[in-house]
């Protein structure tokens, strides 16, 4: 039996699962729409689709240097328990490898992306059925060339750090240290940038708009001249820099050293430089909304 576009669009609103994954049950189903259902349920890819609208804020955070790519990845389930499952850290730790290997440009390409026998996406619906939990891939980065990754608390914050040296720099043990203190400073005190002139103008003006509000609302100072406000708001945007720029901030080792000073202490202990170029920072479901259980409200509806 033939089927067309419209039942593949049907059968997918009516099972929530996949345009691919909707053609293939109609097609080994012979266009039958019921046995189509039946199959995708067989397959389990319909309790699959059906986790999928659950909440996923927990899981882990992960990062990790692979042969000259370092990569930084999130993925997230239902619950904290999950990212204690060896099957789910052994799946994110896969996801990573693929990543570094075949070089998605986004989540979308790295589902297509071939894992094994099968396809990343494929491999997800996978875990999704046997761990019980909506699973999601939420996002990656990808540094190529010297890195150095951090990984907080098994997976709650992750850190990679991309760096300019030498190769002869980089093979050394004490580069290897100084990378994870780098990577361990970005953890601990958040930088939103690695130096100043990375800081965009249109956020320093707007950090001057709200100094000057303070100035203003504040009976000490409000009526003071307004180059001594001036004098005041640069002051404060140096401390700005200070404490969200990375190479500005005191080292957590040592605050007698800023991290460039650190830096460049251990470029010349190593005999040549060393440049932070970037870094990528993940906090566990930040900016998710976290599910939030009523167990009460939950028996009460199932009640009525």
């Amino acid at each position: 039996m033939a089927f067309t576009a419209q039942d593949v669009k049907n059968l997918r609103e009516q099972t929530g699962c996949g345009m691919m994954d909707c053609k293939k049950a109609l097609t080994e189903s012979e266009g039958n729409f019921d046995k189509a259902v039946e199959y995708l349920r067989e397959k389990g890819l319909a309790a699959a689709q059906k986790k999928a609208s659950r909440v996923a804020a927990e899981g882990m955070v992960y990062a990790a240097v692979i042969g000259e790519v370092g990569v930084a990845l999130e993925v997230n389930a239902e619950t904290d328990f999950v990212a204690k499952n060896e099957l789910f850290q052994n799946f994110v730790k896969d996801v990573a490898a693929v990543v570094a290997a075949q070089n998605p440009a986004d989540v979308d390409a790295l589902l297509a992306c071939q894992m094994g026998d099968s396809t990343v996406e494929a491999s997800l619906k996978d875990k999704i059925l046997v761990i019980g939990e909506n699973i999601k891939i939420r996002r990656f980065e990808r540094y190529e060339g010297t890195c150095a990754a951090y990984i907080h608390a098994g997976g709650t914050h992750a850190v990679l750090v991309a760096f300019n040296t030498s190769s002869e720099i980089a093979a050394k043990p004490e580069f290897a240290a100084y990378g994870k203190d780098v990577a361990m400073q970005i953890a601990a005190a958040n930088p939103g940038y690695v130096r100043e002139s990375e800081v965009p103008a249109a956020v320093i003006e707007k950090e001057k708009e709200i100094l000057l509000a303070q100035i203003a609302n504040d009976p000490k100072n409000a009526n003071k001249p307004d180059a001594i406000k001036e004098k005041m708001v640069l002051g404060r945007v140096g401390k700005f820099y200070k404490e969200n720029c990375l190479v500005d901030q005191e080292f957590v080792k040592d605050p007698e050293l800023t991290v460039a000073k650190y830096t460049d202490k251990v470029a010349k202990e190593l005999g040549g430089s060393i440049e932070i170029a970037k870094f990528v920072r993940y906090e566990k479901g930040e900016g998710l909304e976290k599910r939030c259980d009523d167990f009460a409200a939950e028996v009460a509806s199932m009640m009525k």
